[in-house]
């Protein structure tokens, strides 16, 4: 099949990987000139996919870049694979989402198999991009929508695009046929739900599902920290049993595309319906407070104050082993240390560069925050990073721990 990946991102890209690799003549659209150069030369920006293996698609013409909205015009599916992030109340921002649809009904001139894979709330396909590109398109075109939420974790080797489980569905029967057909090709398990909202729903509730429970456990360890009970022992204790219990670790705040979003794009459109989703709202206050606790307690353990105190955070990617730091928890926590008065700098040996710095020594500082704790780091060489060294991960043995 002709096949059109509508942005180049984690989401993008991974797919446009799979297609490509599967045989289909694949095409990844994004308004990014640098990101499309640099895809066309091999280089891949995600863990994911390897240049080298980029590389060879590329060199047996099965994938390529573009910035040119022409080539979207002639494919037979075009998926939309574009952020879908909060804005800054934090509601549910679809101007990217608006962008990609509109752009697709003023270049594309026959009828395609058009996929969402970006995440957002029940009712997307059927009342926002459907009607967007119908209004937009300048010829009368039967295409066939669907919905496939992407659900891949990035740095997760287990669990890939292959054999990962992938919802579907179709606005019509025709249209969720030929999406079984489309992702059969690359995908072990496909598994179709009666309609596009439940399958857009389920993703939303998988990671509320997590964020709520992160929540949770967040807040046990600042309750056991007031007990003086090691938190981390309390849930291992607790996962004994074997049946009605599963485990979840307090970290410093959530971070990534889904989990601190996919929330509010649920409680958005719930209250939209008379419905105040009070826990998950309480859920993303706790996650977001997080830091801001962790900032104090290392003040408390310091004196009482950070001002003028060198402060080195290790990393600042929100997961380990990945260099993304979408929505990172380490954010909000450089920002509550300059609001104490502290010296802040970071270290994170897989980001490199993070808003326009580059990454410091992993030496030097009166007091060391772990974020992060990637697995190309020693937890030795962290514990030489500064007499206090403060773990919010529970992976460095020897610091106070959260």
């Amino acid at each position: 099949m002709r096949v059109a990946i509508v942005g180049q991102g984690y989401v993008g890209l991974t797919i446009a990987f799979s297609a490509a690799a599967a045989g289909h003549r694949v095409v990844g659209f994004d308004v990014n000139d640098n990101l499309v150069t640099a895809l066309n030369l091999g280089t891949s920006h995600i863990e994911g996919v390897s240049s080298k293996a980029l590389a060879s698609l590329i060199s047996k013409g099965t994938y390529s870049a573009s910035t040119d909205v022409e080539v979207l015009d002639g494919s037979e599916v075009i998926v939309i694979a574009v952020p879908t992030p909060l804005d800054k109340k934090r509601n549910p921002d679809l101007t990217y989402l608006y962008a990609a649809t509109a752009m697709i009904a003023e270049n594309v001139t026959s009828p395609a198999l058009i996929i969402n894979e970006s995440t957002s709330f029940p009712g997307t396909i059927r009342n926002f991009i459907k009607p967007t590109i119908e209004k937009h398109s300048k010829v009368v075109l039967a295409h066939e929508y669907a919905i496939s939420p992407e659900r891949v974790d990035p740095g997760r080797v287990e669990w890939n695009q292959k054999n990962t489980p992938r919802l579907f569905s179709g606005l019509t029967p025709e249209a969720t046929r030929r999406t079984r057909e489309f992702y059969s090709t690359f995908c072990d398990q496909l598994v179709e739900v009666s309609s596009p909202e439940v399958a857009e729903a389920a993703k939303l509730f998988e990671n509320t599902f997590r964020q709520v429970n992160i929540a949770l456990v967040t807040e046990l360890a600042q309750i056991s920290h007031a007990l003086g009970i090691n938190v981390r022992e309390t849930l291992d204790a607790a996962n004994t049993k074997p049946y009605g219990f599963m485990k979840f670790s307090p970290r410093a705040g959530v971070g990534g595309h889904c989990i601190p979003v996919d929330p509010s794009y649920l409680a958005h459109l719930a209250l939209e319906n008379g419905v105040r989703a009070t826990f998950i709202e309480r859920a993303n206050e706790v996650n977001l407070e997080m830091p801001t606790y962790i900032a104090k307690r290392v003040a408390s353990d310091n004196g009482g104050s950070l001002k003028g105190k060198k402060v080195l955070v290790v990393g600042v990617a929100y997961k380990p082993n990945v260099a993304d730091t979408r929505e990172t928890p380490a954010e909000h926590l450089i920002e509550a240390l300059n609001e104490m008065g502290a010296v802040v700098t970071w270290n994170d040996e897989v980001v490199g560069s993070w808003k326009g710095q580059s990454s410091s020594a992993l030496n030097g500082a009166d007091i060391a925050i772990v974020v992060t704790k990637h697995g190309v780091v020693s937890s030795e060489a962290i514990l030489k990073a500064a007499p206090y060294v403060f773990d919010t991960t529970g992976a460095v043995k020897g610091a106070v721990q959260l």
